[in-house]
């Protein structure tokens, strides 16, 4: 299909502005709506002003070619505005046909500077959000825009060091209509609810969407269990000594909602403990036994237990469109496969669950995000902190949630089984081991495009029939207000506002109109169509078109989408093995900001990687996996937490007197910090002499400050409910 460019700018601007509204309180009849027209690209000469009546506010003007100097980048000095000579070498010639050199701006960004007149000084020093905020928050007279966490700019903001973008609103027409059209990603972002202060632009890394999902090796699980009669094997390994106690019922049936196969509508199944008993129960009766009797026992149980539902194809409890698999399931697959190596990869060894990066914190978190959702425990991925909602709508928090060092217990015990990576266990060597490329690791829980590219044939990891897969989120009891807990599958991963943004130097740009309304032009154009299209795609020239220059397009989630171009997809793959965020932000400079389009990576995912996320994308749409509502919600149990709350700046100081709560501090994701969740799972109640779940709830409540920060969030909180029940 193919369409205009004005036409699929438009859009997509109805596309995001849907999908943002799903499940909000206000919703826009996209049929009728229409884009606000734009202010002309380039501007009038410096300082001039439209002469605008107060009924039509004056528009952002300034010279052509005013300077913007900009700190402002992702992470890295690879993730910049400007190419890095690592990734630049001697120079580099992109799809687009033109050369680039190292310190040249990324193609991005010179058609930034092309739409809007501007000139861009990149000042970045390479740093993350928070580090590069904290480079320049003592010499912001030299920078205009800089990058910072949502939670600095805020803070600074209100000390007026970060301009408020707010008060420039109605001069921002495409800025300003997103937010009226999205009044929750309004909400998520206010500073100040007495002032409705703005100081950030949000960045969405995709918003409304799942974000982490668990991964299988599920040719692994079909040579377990798949076929007739009993599983046989030359040679297993014995499974350890039982350490984990049954999480599901011993008794009794459940009832859990699922898609069916085929994945045409939604059907019952029926977890039956009469019939089957509790698999890790029997397990354990059984004590250290060898893969082969592990591996009988499981089959046994799925066909006594879900009273042969899923007949000899028994893998799709765990990998099929129709999965209902949980925590104890889990488990007791995960003795078998550790147990059967010879079988699976022919050696003697195989790590049952491990993360990305065993030696890197910013990656071992994603362990105690996976114990979150096998245990039914919120907070674990919230996107605050470790913050989340009880159904009275009173902020929660899972450090000192009780049942959130349960759920950790829970994991060193299965740690304590050996079906834990050895790595993960112990990274005294600092070595990371590539358990996927080494076909020696089932199973993690991390980003679905970026992981499953590993089934790519020009990757070389996996022979023919292996696959690595994204499998439905587990079955669990979760806490959301119905009488005893509800046994359903949820996601706390969901995408909403980030907490990274850029905000506007107030010193930069003091006394300079130009740079000012420059600098506000740059934000509103990144919420327009054709910005939307340019931060997410990069510039036209890696964008397919036909013959007469329109956008070549394909269907996304409902909506007419473009595609790249065929030289973008073969350059992605040549320069950054079909990792489609490297891509963007080392090469094409977009996606480092601002409202970014999952289409461009959908088309970079590779089939396996499809197959899976499109099993989780239709249990989501038929409502068979519950998330987090970018809405304030009737139960609020179910309201995403907003990725920063309106403390005043003296609540703030108070805040960041509890260090072990903040950044640095017991429970950092940064890649060189800590954290104690982590080190709970590798050793147990032991870490920090804690004792037991009561006495580490309390010693972060009582001992850390735990309870004055809670108390902070929720008065910030409860000044941001009042604010936005004004908003009408």
């Amino acid at each position: 299909m193919k369409k205009s460019k004005s036409l699929i700018a438009l859009l997509l601007a109805v596309s995001m502005l849907a999908v943002l509204l799903t499940g909000c309180g206000n919703k826009i009849d996209v049929d009728s709506y229409e884009q606000p027209t734009q202010p002309a690209a380039t501007t009038p000469a410096a300082g001039s002003q439209s002469g605008q009546t107060d009924a039509a506010p004056a528009e952002l003007t300034y010279a052509n070619g005013t300077v913007l100097r900009m700190a402002t980048g992702y992470n890295s000095t690879k993730t910049g505005l400007s190419l890095d000579a690592e990734v630049a070498g001697e120079g580099i010639t992109l799809a687009d046909g033109n050369t680039y050199h190292a310190g040249d701006l990324k193609p991005t960004w010179v058609e930034v500077q092309n739409v809007l007149g501007i000139k861009i000084e990149d000042k970045y020093q390479g740093n993350s959000a928070s580090s590069e905020f904290d480079y320049w928050k003592e010499r912001m007279g030299d920078v205009d825009m800089l990058s910072g966490t949502a939670s600095k700019l805020t803070e600074y903001g209100e000390q007026g060091v970060v301009v408020n973008i707010g008060e420039y609103l109605d001069q921002m027409p495409n800025f300003k209509a997103y937010l009226e059209a999205n009044p929750i990603v309004r909400l998520s972002i206010t500073g100040n609810t007495d002032t409705g202060a703005i100081y950030f632009s949000p960045y969405f890394d995709g918003v409304n969407d799942i974000e982490r999902m668990p991964l299988m090796r599920v040719d692994m699980v079909q040579k377990l269990l798949d076929g007739e009669g009993e599983f046989t094997a030359s040679a297993s390994n014995k499974t350890a000594a039982p350490v984990y106690q049954p999480y599901m019922p011993t008794s009794g049936k459940i009832s859990i909602d699922t898609v069916k196969l085929d994945g045409s509508g939604v059907e019952t199944v029926t977890k039956d403990y009469d019939a089957g008993g509790n698999i890790v129960a029997k397990m354990n009766a059984a004590g250290s036994i060898d893969g082969v009797t592990a591996v009988n026992m499981l089959r046994t149980y799925i066909d006594e237990a879900y009273g042969g539902y899923y007949g000899t194809e028994r893998s799709n409890l765990f990998i099929g469109q129709n999965a209902a698999w949980d925590a104890d399931e889990l488990v007791a697959l995960l003795r078998c496969v550790v147990a059967n190596p010879q079988t699976l990869n022919g050696t003697n060894s195989i790590q049952g669950l491990f993360s990305r990066e065993d030696d890197n914190n910013q990656r071992r978190v994603d362990m105690f995000r996976l114990v979150g959702h096998l245990f039914g425990v919120r907070g674990m991925e919230s996107r605050q902190d470790y913050l989340y909602f009880d159904t009275q709508g009173n902020l929660r928090d899972a450090r000192q949630d009780v049942e959130a060092y349960e759920a950790l217990e829970r994991m060193n015990a299965i740690a304590k089984e050996g079906l834990i990576s050895v790595n993960f266990m112990n990274t005294a060597d600092g070595k990371t081991k590539q358990y996927l490329e080494n076909d020696s690791g089932f199973m993690h829980y991390d980003y679905n495009q970026t992981q499953t590219l590993y089934n790519d044939p020009s990757q070389g990891v996996f022979d023919e029939g292996e696959k690595y897969m994204a499998v439905m989120v587990p079955v669990a009891r979760w806490q959301d207000g119905t009488t005893g807990g509800n046994y359903m599958r949820f996601t706390e991963s969901w995408r909403s506002v980030k907490t990274d943004g850029w905000g506007i130097s107030s010193a930069g740009v003091s006394g300079n109109t130009d740079k000012l309304n420059a600098a506000l032009k740059l934000i509103d154009y990144a919420y327009s169509p054709e910005g939307m299209i340019l931060m997410s795609y990069g510039p036209d020239a890696f964008i397919k078109t036909d013959a007469g220059g329109n956008y070549v397009t394909f269907n996304f989630n409902g909506q007419q989408m473009p595609e790249i171009a065929d030289a973008t997809r073969a350059e992605l793959w040549e320069k950054a093995s079909g990792n489609y965020t490297n891509y963007a932000r080392q090469y094409l400079g977009s996606t480092l900001s601002f409202a970014k389009s999952q289409a461009f990576e959908y088309q970079c995912t590779s089939d396996v990687g499809r197959e899976g996320a499109g099993y989780i994308s239709t249990a989501i749409g038929l409502g068979t996996i519950k998330h987090p509502e970018l809405a304030v919600t009737s139960n609020p149990w179910y309201m995403s937490i907003p990725t920063v709350l309106p403390n005043t700046k003296a609540e703030n100081d108070m805040i960041n007197e509890y260090t072990q709560l903040t950044s640095n501090g017991k429970f950092s994701s940064s890649k060189g910090g800590e954290n104690l969740f982590v080190n709970q799972i590798v050793n147990g109640y032991a870490e920090e002499g804690m004792g037991n779940a009561n006495a580490s709830a309390a010693k972060v409540a009582e001992e850390w400050g735990g309870k004055q920060y809670l108390t902070l969030k929720q008065d910030a909180w409860n000044r941001l409910l009042a604010y936005y029940n004004t908003l009408g």
